[in-house]
């Protein structure tokens, strides 16, 4: 038998093989040419407003670009025939950069700067650098004036200072006056009362963060289902009503007992307190803000009637919040901090206009015209405060 031969057959497996690489090699081709248009073009998502900046033989066109202080975008078109870079530079320092444009392409970016005069290179390190000038903006010299949160720090500090000072001297006088009522001594006991409210009412705006003792420690019987006789009704004014209206210390040993142990606790919990800064102006604004509303029309000192100690320390307070801020919050916002400045020297001097020779008279001698004057005061107190965390960026 005669055996026949010819052209050696590929098998299917070498075809397909064959085939495989010439798609990859023409998918390659197509992606690579796609990549070089959309880079060179990259209009999509470039805003209108975008700076460009053509380079072509060393040279920016143009040398000179002016932006204004903020977020600019900037275009940049490589039209020689070098790989080259384009960089912001402040001095030596880097801003922004893009590196490793390709020629005929074309690369966006975004910058955020600050007022000033900067350089800008143009392709070649040894390339001569063009000049980019920032002018102020509106929204630069917002931002300029907002103080940074790191710059609080120090105000921070010293309130959590002055709040540590407040709550020891409170634990410090409200133990005098436990031992006075223990003691049997009434007029003391009155004596220390005043004394130890006063510390409390300086920190009021903190003490309203712990819903639980503030109202252990200074319910009023207002609020309570059944008003003095209400088993809620502790504290402050469950002492003034023995004091001043029964004039009896009988059962209240155990009252004052707890309200010591209610401000120890607060005294710890103030010292674990992480206050953020816009905390601090907020507080005030609400305290002033619920004086002006509710506080001096009603009084809250319904026995004692000593309402306008009560705002006095408030204010105190409230002034030492403000000057803690002061020293940030003036750079940024010098009008807002003044205006707060002239609320509060007009609060204090209605409260004082109040004031005689023997000291403050009882509340309820305090005629409506008085009271409607001090409530004006205290609510323009209240409404000038209130803008202060906006003015300064916290809000």
């Amino acid at each position: 038998m005669t055996s026949k031969t010819g052209p050696a057959s590929t098998p299917p497996s070498q075809k397909l093989m064959k085939l495989a690489v010439a798609g990859a090699a023409i998918l390659a081709v197509a992606g690579a040419g796609a990549f070089y248009f959309a880079s060179k073009n990259m209009k999509s998502g470039t805003p209108d407003n975008a700076v460009v900046v053509t380079i072509k033989d060393g040279t920016c066109d143009p040398n000179a670009i002016t932006v204004p202080a903020g977020r600019s975008t900037f275009k940049i078109i490589n039209n020689s025939d070098r790989a080259l870079e384009w960089e912001i530079l402040d001095g030596v320092m880097v801003l922004e950069e893009r590196e490793n444009i390709l020629p005929g392409f074309t690369q966006t970016m975004q910058a955020k700067l600050k007022a000033g005069d900067y350089e800008i290179t143009c392709g070649l390190l040894s390339s001569p650098r063009g000049t980019l000038r920032v002018t102020p903006s509106a929204e630069s010299e917002a931002e300029a004036a907002r103080p940074p949160l790191v710059s609080f720090v120090g105000a921070l500090a010293e309130f959590q200072v002055f709040l540590m000072t407040q709550t020891n001297s409170l634990v410090k006088a409200v133990t005098a006056m436990d031992e006075a009522i223990k003691a049997g001594d009434l007029e003391k006991a009155r004596e220390l009362y005043q004394k130890a409210r006063a510390p409390y009412k300086q920190i009021e705006p903190m003490a309203d963060l712990f819903a639980d003792l503030h109202n252990a420690i200074d319910p009023i019987a207002d609020y309570l289902e059944k008003r003095e006789q209400d088993p809620a009704f502790t504290g402050f004014h469950r002492i003034e009503f023995g004091l001043y209206s029964s004039n009896s210390l009988d059962g209240l040993a155990p009252v004052s007992a707890k309200l010591l142990a209610d401000v120890t606790a607060l005294k710890d919990r103030v010292r674990g307190l992480r206050i953020p800064p816009e905390q601090i102006a907020k507080g005030a604004a609400r305290l002033m803000g619920s004086i002006a509303d509710t506080k001096i029309a009603a009084g809250e000192d319904h026995y004692s009637k000593t309402d306008l100690l009560d705002f006095e320390a408030n204010l105190a307070g409230t002034s030492r919040m403000m000057a803690l801020l002061k020293p940030v919050a003036a750079p940024a916002a010098p009008t807002v901090v003044a205006d707060i400045e002239t609320r509060l020297a007009e609060a204090n001097t209605a409260l004082a206009a109040l004031r005689g020779t023997d000291g403050y008279p009882a509340y309820d001698k305090v005629t409506k015209d008085s009271r409607d004057v001090l409530a004006q005061k205290m609510k323009a107190l209240a409404d000038s405060i209130d803008k202060l965390n906006t003015a300064v960026g916290l809000e």
